[in-house]
């Protein structure tokens, strides 16, 4: 008896530009690679740098695990990041004296200095993105993200 075919079912189509998570991910990477060159041009730093120090620059001296939780950077990333900011004399290592096996990371005055010179371009860049939307809809982008961030740890 000759086997009898189904008809194919209907497969979904995954629209990336419809997709959120791909959405986000996409207007991400474009306001990060947008603001990445103030400092890339400035300072020679790259996005996973720039987020060394501007975590540094806010908590004045974390370990590197810390620094990639706080970001979101692999520890490989975090790493590969300090030794450049380090060689370039921007980062120094310390004893934690809560563990001896981590160090404890903090900017140079070379990496405070270029932290301040920093903050107010990156505060502007900020600002220019947030003129975009008007008070009602800045409200709302911060619910949505509160909302977003809360679905996506579940």
């Amino acid at each position: 008896m000759p086997k009898t075919r189904k008809a194919p079912q209907e497969t979904a189509v995954l629209k990336l530009n419809e997709f959120l998570p791909y959405r986000l991910n996409h207007l991400a990477e474009t306001v990060s690679r947008s603001l990445s060159k103030i400092y890339a041009d400035d300072f020679g730093i790259g996005i996973p740098e720039w987020r060394v120090v501007a975590t540094l620059g806010e908590h004045v001296a974390m370990t590197a695990r810390d620094i990639g939780k706080a970001t979101s950077m692999h520890k490989t990333k975090v790493s590969r990041a300090v030794a450049a900011l380090e060689k370039k004399g921007h980062l120094s290592r310390g004893a934690n004296p809560d563990d001896q096996r981590e160090q404890l990371l903090q900017l140079t005055d070379h990496g405070r200095a270029m932290y301040e010179d920093l903050v107010p371009k990156a505060l502007g860049y900020s600002l220019q993105l947030e003129a975009a939307l008007n008070e009602k809809q800045r409200v709302v982008l911060d619910e949505i993200f509160q909302r977003l961030h809360a679905a996506a740890e579940k």
